[in-house]
């Protein structure tokens, strides 16, 4: 897509971000988890969730967005460290990333992943890893064309009391090239 901006969220994006994200959750994940869970996503306790979250402040979490010529939010992309349940790793976790559903192909979400690589890279991090739907084909080959694998990790989400798989990929990054 040309003339998209990529810059940090500010607390103005709340809503626009919280659109983003269910409206990515309802097309992504429609038939990989409970249509009724999908369905029951709102916008505004999504925003509400995004302004608690910011009132306490972000501390490594960096938050993206896309912003398009008009200045229109488009996408969102989360990072910050790794969130290993049992041994801190050091490497860094690509935590969310959503394109307004309509615009999906057009270059945003790799514009979204290419800054968040590069500013991961440059805070030293050894690898970004990120969790995926196992089932979530268009997820994982998007992922897999910009460098990331599979490395074995699985684990079961549950949403609306169905267990719903996901797999971890990684990528390695090269500090070089920060």
């Amino acid at each position: 897509m040309d003339g998209v901006l990529v810059r940090e969220m500010t607390e103005t994006d709340i809503d626009a971000v919280a659109a983003v994200r269910v409206r990515g959750w309802q097309e992504a994940y429609a038939g990989l988890m409970p249509q009724s869970y999908l369905d029951g996503m709102s916008v505004e306790a999504d925003a509400e969730r995004r302004r608690e979250f910011f009132s306490r402040g972000v501390g490594d979490v960096v938050n993206l967005v896309a912003e398009a010529d008009d200045g229109e939010v488009v996408g969102w992309a989360c990072f910050g460290p790794y969130r290993d349940r049992d041994v801190p790793t050091g490497d860094a976790e690509l935590y969310a990333l959503y394109v307004r559903p309509a615009l999906l192909g057009t270059g945003i979400g790799r514009a979204l992943l290419d800054e968040s690589l590069e500013r991961v890279t440059e805070r030293g991090f050894p690898r970004l890893r990120l969790w995926v739907l196992r089932d979530n084909e268009r997820a994982r080959h998007f992922y897999e064309r910009a460098g990331f694998a599979p490395d074995g990790g699985a684990e079961a989400y549950e949403v609306a009391g169905v267990s719903v798989p996901e797999v971890r990929y990684t990528r390695r990054l090269d500090p070089a090239t920060g």
